[in-house]
């Protein structure tokens, strides 16, 4: 959906973008001539392309701060259009950049975009603030990145170490400035559900300052002890590759065109380098088809998962990446993720798939996968097994099955050690995507008895042995967190 205002001389024009998986937003503002495009993903040729059809040119580009869950695209569209980018002062980049503070204000023809400094989800962010001049004096819509989502507040935590300190800075933030705006204001968040950088954010993209004050449940808690606390307390876990994009972000990422091709590899030399090159395999097939076959040591991602997080999260960042898919566009696909969370070194396809692996003989390993009938019998059987329940401790702890052991599957890479290898072992989660991943981390480390329970809890739960999840029933919501309701019970008891 486009907002389009009429003004006197030319037309304001804000056009939105949005990422699934990641659940970015990103945006345009134009004039008649010219126009900013704020906090723009890494794969740039969606801005050059509406650049052109609407008649303007790229001069600004605006960052709110040094995002952490992705790799943004400022230096390739600075590269490709001669724009300047706009960060925040605070934020120290290494890049040629303008740097901005509190008070600035950017010029676009009719449109002023004024500059708050709303420190809490990041130390540097930064909210733009718009008025359009040809209409009134007053803001039409503000640009607040993390600062403030659809139901949600940014998360503190991605700093850890002064996690207590941004979440001060985030109440001041929203409180005294953001919350100041008209009510008729319109909000425009870098994210939606689904993110990570929140935690039960709403799936619509946009909002009012008005709407937000009265129904988002984080802004109802106005004593600031409590808010500090609801923010550093019970959190869903921060993905290892926050911190690296952030960083990456801060120092300006490599240009797309300075990255390696991804090379389509026959079977003979993709077994080649596995064995003579320090790569890493990623299958990203259904959790089924890589429990039929799929070559030892290789991660399961399933395409149709949350690939990008989960491949921002736990896949080497010292190793050439190899991809197995069912095509060539969905390896293209993967690489595309797989560079926006900062993954960038995606050298080979298995042209032809695993067909072509197993016509030419190659060994493969396979994994049990059994229903949720199964795992009932199994359950209330006397067969000895550990149920590892890979799913995050808020999901979990929503529903599970008794005597399960959670450990979050990005653990395993570290708890393994926890789990002894000569037990049977049974990984379930919300579906069966990251148990999957959870089978494949823990067959790296020498796991050989490995079951994988398809559909999950979902599939669980569905057949009557468990209440239903709460995350598998709000599907446009947080994968993580989805009832704030019960943050705030939890803080009430």
């Amino acid at each position: 959906m486009n907002l389009i205002l009429p003004t006197k001389n030319n037309t304001m024009l804000i056009k939105h973008y949005f990422i699934n998986k990641i659940a970015h937003s990103s945006y345009i503002l134009a004039g008649s001539d010219a126009c900013a495009v704020i906090d723009p993903q890494r794969d740039i040729d969606v801005y050059i392309k509406e650049a052109r059809e609407l008649g303007v040119v790229i001069t600004h580009i605006l960052q709110t701060h040094m995002h952490a869950d992705f790799i943004s695209g400022h230096m390739d569209l600075a590269e490709k259009t001669g724009a300047k980018i706009y960060v925040a002062k605070m934020a120290e980049c290494t890049f040629d950049h303008v740097a901005l503070s509190e008070g600035d204000t950017i010029e676009i023809e009719d449109i002023d975009i004024k500059v708050l400094e709303t420190p809490g989800h990041s130390p540097d962010h930064l909210c733009f603030v718009v008025v359009d001049r040809a209409r009134g004096d007053e803001p039409v819509c503000t640009f607040v990145g993390d600062t403030l989502f659809v139901g949600d507040v940014g998360r503190p935590d991605i700093f850890p170490d002064i996690a207590q300190e941004l979440s001060g800075k985030l109440y001041h933030s929203l409180f005294d400035k953001i919350l100041k705006l008209p009510d008729f204001c319109e909000v425009l968040p870098a994210h939606g559900a689904g993110s990570l950088c929140g935690r039960a954010m709403g799936a619509k993209w946009r909002s009012t300052i008005g709407y937000e004050k009265k129904y988002n449940a984080a802004l109802q808690i106005k004593d600031k002890t409590e808010f500090i606390k609801s923010l550093t307390d019970y959190m869903p876990p921060a993905p290892d590759h926050f911190s690296r994009c952030n960083e990456i972000n801060r120092k300006g990422p490599a240009l797309i065109s300075q990255l390696p091709r991804m090379k389509e590899l026959n079977a003979k030399t993709f077994k080649e380098m596995i064995e003579n090159e320090n790569v890493a395999v990623v299958d990203t097939r259904s959790y089924l088809a890589f429990g039929s076959q799929h070559i030892h040591g290789s991660w399961s991602l399933d395409f149709n998962g949350n690939l990008p997080t989960f491949a921002g999260w736990v896949l080497p960042i010292d190793k050439d990446l190899l991809v197995v898919s069912d095509s060539f566009k969905e390896a293209d696909e993967t690489n595309v993720w797989l560079r926006r969370v900062g993954q960038d070194r995606v050298v080979g396809y298995l042209d032809g798939g695993m067909s072509a692996w197993v016509t030419n003989g190659y060994k493969t390993n396979q994994v049990t996968q059994i229903s949720a009938e199964d795992l009932h019998e199994m359950v209330t059987g006397s067969e000895k097994f550990v149920l590892l329940d890979v799913r995050a401790k808020q999901e979990f702890e929503d529903s599970h099955i008794e005597k399960a052991v959670n450990i979050p599957v990005a653990d395993l890479r570290e708890r393994h050690i926890d789990l002894n290898k000569d037990d049977t072992i049974i990984t379930i989660c919300s579906s069966g995507n990251r148990s999957s991943l959870g089978v494949s981390i823990l067959s790296q480390h020498g796991f050989k008895n490995l079951y994988n329970v398809a559909g999950g809890m979902s599939g669980y739960s569905a057949a009557g042995y468990a209440k239903r999840c709460a995350v598998c029933q709000n599907p446009h919501g947080s994968r993580y967190y989805s009832r704030i309701e019960e943050v705030k019970m939890h803080f009430n008891q």
